[in-house]
């Protein structure tokens, strides 16, 4: 398995960056889903589940590690006012405490959006599992489909990226534990810059792989991966 693509998300559920080299830490790819757009007024940090616009911004980390947003009208800003104006909300650009985590929503009544849950994230970002710091998916379980859908850390070319659940697998120069298979919910079939919304891709995940797409890991020994780099021979974890 090797990997093609390497992709970074800096801000929950804004576009991300793609990226040839990569230092990988106990949270993940370096700055992945290091910062969110917290809403005081509900105590949550948003996501394009309940916000589908953040899709149509995006975030990137410069040479120097300066956070960059890119709103939809090109607009560069990390200003909380900016942002606030641009969502017609009062929001704050916040990164995480490394104590209690972030709250979440998700609808779990897809069709309608309705019936929504909230669940707290890990405190050392801004990702939905504290069983996962990155993920992980296959050319072949990815198919014609874009991979910003997912938002899926590394896409590594061939496939078989399941039965790694339970193993220790290095990647580079970094060790990772191979914890579980990903659940999916309404962001997959969210628009985004040349993505159309389309409710049929959640759909076909649900009826073709019981809702689970892409694993997760945890970090046992950081280091640097790039594009290219191979999984080591897997052992227990």
């Amino acid at each position: 398995m090797r990997v093609v693509e390497l992709w970074r998300y800096p801000v929950k559920s804004l576009g991300g960056q793609r990226l040839q080299t990569v230092e990988v830490g106990a949270a993940g790819l370096f700055g992945d889903r290091g910062w969110g757009i917290f809403e005081p007024s509900t105590g949550t940090v948003l996501t394009a589940r309940r916000v589908p616009d953040l899709l149509f911004a995006s975030a990137r980390l410069e040479a120097d590690d300066e956070l960059v947003i890119t709103l939809p009208d090109r607009t560069e800003t990390a200003s909380d006012a900016v942002l606030s104006a641009w969502l017609k909300r009062e929001v704050q650009l916040v990164k995480p405490t490394g104590a209690e985590g972030a709250t979440y929503e998700n609808p779990m009544d897809v069709e309608n959006e309705a019936d929504w849950v909230s669940w707290q994230g890990p405190g050392w970002s801004f990702h939905d599992s504290r069983r996962s710091a990155l993920s992980i998916v296959g050319t072949e379980s990815l198919g014609p489909r874009d991979i910003r859908r997912f938002r899926t850390n590394v896409l590594v070319e061939g496939g078989g990226e399941d039965a790694l659940v339970g193993h220790k697998v290095r990647l580079g120069g970094a060790l990772l534990n191979i914890t579980k298979q990903i659940d999916r919910c309404i962001m997959v079939s969210r628009a985004q810059p040349g993505i159309d919304r389309d409710l049929g891709v959640l759909k076909d995940i649900i009826r073709t792989r019981n809702n689970l797409f892409s694993v997760g890991a945890l970090v046992v020994e950081g280091g640097t991966v790039a594009v290219g780099d191979t999984f080591g021979a897997a052992a227990d974890a």
